[in-house]
């Protein structure tokens, strides 16, 4: 080094944590319970990860899934479904709700990439509102879809011969297809159209089985059964005084609902609802991602009612009848209580062997891919 030449030194600098924007529909909690685990897995990949949330699902319920530190934007990011019932869609109500959420979309997509920008996310994950994706691509911030089902197939299922349901339908595919890739979670219902598809294995929370602290809690002895009865997050006030009363049978039933000695309100137990299930020995509840793929990971049998005109649930059924335990309740059974028959013969069968959700890893290692990249994006144009 020749003498007297300045030497130019400065400190080492330091990347910004990468940042994951994350959009989950708040039509029910199914949707939380496919993001949750994967978000889990990716902050063990990416310590330093910043975390944003955007949903109309309260933080209560967020923070009892989501193991990690995140800033939670509450407000709406689709328009999902209109219900009558945890079980039956208002499908004139959800039109309506379409036509008002696609009026002027022009605006709407403008409006939604500058409110993404600003919160300058590295990446967008989505499930499954499909108006962030479109956000993002007009911005050039790269995103990613992840659910077993979309709202384009949903709401063509429901709404496809009303009036302007063929340019909302067009708007919703559209959005869908700008997505990096769309994570098809299994199981799921088919997507042919969607070319930008990925299909993984299932994706669920597995729970820890805390069975003899709730026995304790509760006084069961050993050879009493644990029915545990969920909905999925959207309201439905169920009849549970003339369910089956049987020997040795023990209720866990909605928050607000049970007076009968044989039941106690799931919240009670103050316990994460993925350890109640692991810990129960039969769920009563209606096809649901979240519930059926949770119940399978800790090899318990699923009691289910259907969804009406759900087009999701012969899938999950499906899937579930392979690679679980289950049965289907009568018509109605869930108003009248005559169902002690199918309650009882789920109940004396073996539990079956617990389902692997290996698609949990995969799905955190492809989003990890994504923001390890962005962030040596950021070292290498730095100066």
């Amino acid at each position: 080094m020749a003498v007297g030449m300045n030497v130019k030194t400065s400190e080492p600098r330091m990347n910004p944590p990468p940042h994951l924007l994350v959009c989950i529909s708040g039509h029910g909690y199914g949707h939380v319970a496919q993001t949750a685990p994967v978000l889990n897995a990716l902050s063990r990949l990416v310590p330093d990860l910043r975390l944003t949330v955007r949903t109309s699902i309260p933080s209560a319920h967020l923070k009892s899934r989501i193991a990690v530190e995140f800033h939670h934007i509450e407000e709406s990011v689709d328009p999902g479904m209109e219900m009558h019932t945890a079980l039956e869609v208002d499908t004139d109500a959800s039109m309506r709700a379409y036509a008002r959420f696609h009026e002027n979309w022009e605006r709407r997509l403008q409006d939604e990439a500058q409110r993404i920008a600003g919160l300058s996310p590295d990446l967008v994950l989505s499930n499954v509102a499909y108006l962030p994706l479109a956000g993002a691509a007009r911005k050039g911030i790269p995103a990613i879809a992840m659910c077993s089902l979309n709202w384009a197939d949903i709401f063509h299922h429901f709404c496809a011969d009303r009036v302007g349901a063929q340019e909302i339908l067009q708007q919703i595919e559209q959005a869908y297809l700008q997505a990096d890739t769309f994570l098809r979670l299994t199981p799921a219902m088919p997507m042919p159209w969607l070319k930008n598809q990925l299909t993984l294995e299932p994706v669920a929370q597995r729970g820890s089985n805390r069975r003899p602290e709730i026995d304790d809690r509760l006084k069961l002895g050993p050879g009493d059964k644990l029915v545990l009865a969920s909905m999925g997050g959207i309201g439905m006030e169920l009849p549970v005084e003339r369910w089956p009363a049987l020997p040795g049978v023990f209720w866990l039933v909605p928050d607000g609902q049970g007076a009968r000695t044989d039941m106690r309100p799931v919240g009670t137990l103050g316990m994460e609802f993925s350890d109640i299930i692991a810990s129960c020995d039969l769920l009563l509840t209606k096809p649901g991602y979240g519930s059926f793929v949770e119940a399978a990971s800790s090899g318990v049998p699923v009691l289910y009612a259907k969804r009406g005109a759900w087009p999701e649930q012969d899938d999950l059924i499906a899937w579930l009848q392979q690679h679980g335990r289950c049965g289907e309740l009568p018509a109605q059974a869930l108003q009248t209580g005559q169902f002690a028959e199918e309650l009882r013969n789920l109940l004396d069968q073996p539990r079956p062997m617990p389902v692997l959700p290996v698609g949990t890893m995969a799905a955190a290692e492809l989003l990890a891919g994504y923001l390890t990249k962005s962030a040596r994006s950021i070292s290498m144009a730095s100066p």
